[in-house]
């Protein structure tokens, strides 16, 4: 039986990594494969989870200043680079798994919304990582950050989305664990929706007028009219 919707959500935008999976263990997997293949010290995964929300550029670099190397080379970065996309599209989520309750809830929304991916990672790895978590089919398109501009809280992948749907950016819902998921839509004109259940840490600040969601049901109940 369909559920009833509220009208003024015409789509969610959601982020992946904290928000659909639970991907820091294969993050710090592909991070750690990279740095061990270059010679270089590897990190514990609570680290390397403070690090994870803007892509593997940003967290590579994060990962070099803890290390004590800021003024690594062009080469040394493009090298972690290309060893770190190939060991997460190797197993992009050997490690990791679907947050709790995300699976029901994709079930919950797939015929009532349409649901994108909008994320910091690139679109491949994206695409791989929700394949790999049985979630790619039911999304309507996934939007990942293939250069640097089109990071969040940039408002350009919500754009693009909100464009792929054909509906005003005002109707899209984005759902996301992290500051730049909320700054990406206050950027964009979207509603925003901040989980509980992830990586970022939030301030009241940075939540403004954010829906806070401490489950996913409780977002299902948020969305029902």
């Amino acid at each position: 039986m369909a559920m009833r919707m509220r009208e003024d959500i015409g789509a969610i935008a959601f982020d992946l990594d904290g928000t659909l999976v639970d991907s820091a263990p294969d993050i710090a997997h592909a991070l750690n494969t990279a740095f061990a293949a270059a010679g270089l010290a590897t990190f514990e995964l609570p680290q390397v989870r403070c690090w994870v929300g803007d892509g593997p550029d940003v967290l590579i670099e994060r990962a070099l200043q803890a290390f004590g190397r800021p003024n690594t080379s062009p080469t040394l970065r493009d090298e972690l680079r290309r060893s770190f996309d190939q060991a997460t599209l190797a197993a992009p989520l050997l490690h990791g798994a679907v947050c709790a309750g995300v699976a029901a809830l994709v079930d919950a929304l797939r015929n009532e919304l349409p649901m994108v991916v909008v994320t910091n990672k690139p679109t491949p790895l994206a695409r791989a990582v929700l394949k790999a978590a049985g979630l790619l089919e039911a999304m309507a398109g996934v939007f990942g950050a293939d250069h640097a501009g089109l990071r969040k809280p940039g408002p350009a992948l919500l754009i693009n989305a909100a464009r792929h749907l054909g509906i005003a950016p005002a109707r899209l819902l984005m759902v996301g664990d992290g500051a730049a998921d909320l700054g990406a839509a206050k950027a964009a004109g979207c509603a925003a929706a901040h989980v509980g259940w992830g990586y970022g840490e939030l301030s009241l600040a940075d939540a403004g007028s954010a829906w806070r969601i401490a489950s996913p049901e409780q977002l299902v109940a948020r969305l029902s009219a």
